[in-house]
């Protein structure tokens, strides 16, 4: 993708900003997809091969979302291109440079996203005053530490019950993608009786039949250890963990890790999409005609963006999570149930349901 103008349709996007600040090295990208509904929330992605065509597809996402969550907020998206494992004062001033070069986009309000955290959005904060997903300690929500996206994922699984013959008591999960947003999944699935059987991160695989411990595997990760460290349990390729014998499967890690190619490896009855847009549109079909329930991104992993939204909004830790769950819940009854109705993708139905909130939006206010 060369142009933002391939992507172009009714819904956006609205503003597209690339920028180059040669003082600091920054390169960066901010799409600003749709203001209809409000200004824009979206997170900061850090990592060196991110793209036009990612966070555009991001920023789509996240205007979808933030419509089908009921939220005042319209969807954005930014990229920085910088590897996330430098030195703390090396993402400071990247963050710092990044936040002075979008002081003047009043519609766009960034949060934490891969390779960005609360830690991340202070520096934004202090510099423009405008972020979310803050450190507790200047008013936050910090959403990553309590797990708001897994409990939106742990909610949909719930949800699905009510729509396959699984059920989370002694089901087993896989999680691909063992970090903040897939930790907090693995957590609140083992409080509903749910097993980890495996978990992936940028090393490898691990996988035991018999379960995964969360909390240790959890305290591992925060030590800085890989999940291959973990113990007892067989450790497989990164990869590999498509094809795990589960029953629950969740991408909580980067776009299209399930496509033609592997889609037909997956096991699972249930794919709870905690990473956004993990999936591409061919692996969806594939997964509805094998009968595999698949909740789409921007239906199950909305926690942490309405958590975002509380902040932002003066609300608190035990207000978002409770806003969380209810919302969650509805969107996914409501997706499945329409879905069913239909006959169509879940992925299909809900974007029916967020494009008829946000046509009904444009027509409300003058937006661009």
């Amino acid at each position: 993708m060369s142009s933002p103008f391939e992507l172009a349709d009714q819904w956006g996007p609205f503003q597209v900003v690339h920028i180059y600040r040669p003082q600091s090295g920054l390169k960066a990208i901010v799409v600003i997809d749709n203001v209809a509904c409000g200004p824009a929330i979206g997170g900061t992605r850090m990592a060196p091969d991110v793209s036009l065509l990612e966070c555009a597809r991001l920023a789509r996402a996240m205007t979808f979302k933030n419509a089908a969550a009921g939220l005042p907020h319209g969807g954005a998206k930014s990229v920085i291109y910088q590897d996330p494992s430098v030195t703390d004062s090396a993402k400071e001033e990247t963050m710092r440079s990044f936040a002075c070069a979008i002081r003047h986009l009043e519609d766009y309000i960034p949060g934490p996203d891969m390779g960005t955290n609360e830690q991340a959005m202070a520096w934004v904060n202090d510099e423009i005053g405008r972020a979310v997903g803050l450190p507790r300690e200047i008013g936050g929500i910090p959403l990553d530490e309590i797990g708001a996206t897994g409990l939106g994922v742990a909610k949909a699984a719930e949800v699905a019950q009510q729509f396959s013959d699984l059920k989370l008591k002694n089901a087993r999960v896989a999680v691909q993608g063992f970090g903040a947003v897939g930790q907090h999944a693995a957590r609140f699935l083992a409080q509903y009786g749910a097993i980890l059987v495996a978990a992936s991160d940028s090393t490898g695989t691990i996988y035991d039949p018999d379960g995964i411990e969360v909390e240790t595997l959890m305290k591992l990760k925060r030590d800085g250890k890989p999940v291959t460290a973990m113990q007892p349990g067989q450790i497989l390729g990164r990869d590999e963990i498509v094809g795990v014998d589960c029953d629950i499967w969740i991408p909580a890690a980067r776009p299209d890790v399930l496509n033609k190619d592997n889609v037909n490896e997956l096991k699972a009855k249930l794919v709870v999409q905690g990473a956004n847009i993990p999936a591409t549109l061919e692996a969806e079909e594939i997964m509805h005609r094998k009968g595999i329930l698949s909740i789409p991104d921007f239906i199950a992993n909305a926690g942490g963006v309405i958590c975002a939204s509380v902040e932002y909004h003066g609300g608190n830790q035990t207000a978002a999570m409770d806003v969380i769950a209810e919302k969650v819940e509805r969107n996914t009854h409501d997706v499945l149930s329409k879905a069913r109705a239909k006959g169509i993708l879940p992925r299909s139905a809900a974007e029916e349901l967020a494009k008829e909130r946000v046509k009904a939006a444009m027509c409300q206010r003058r937006w661009g």
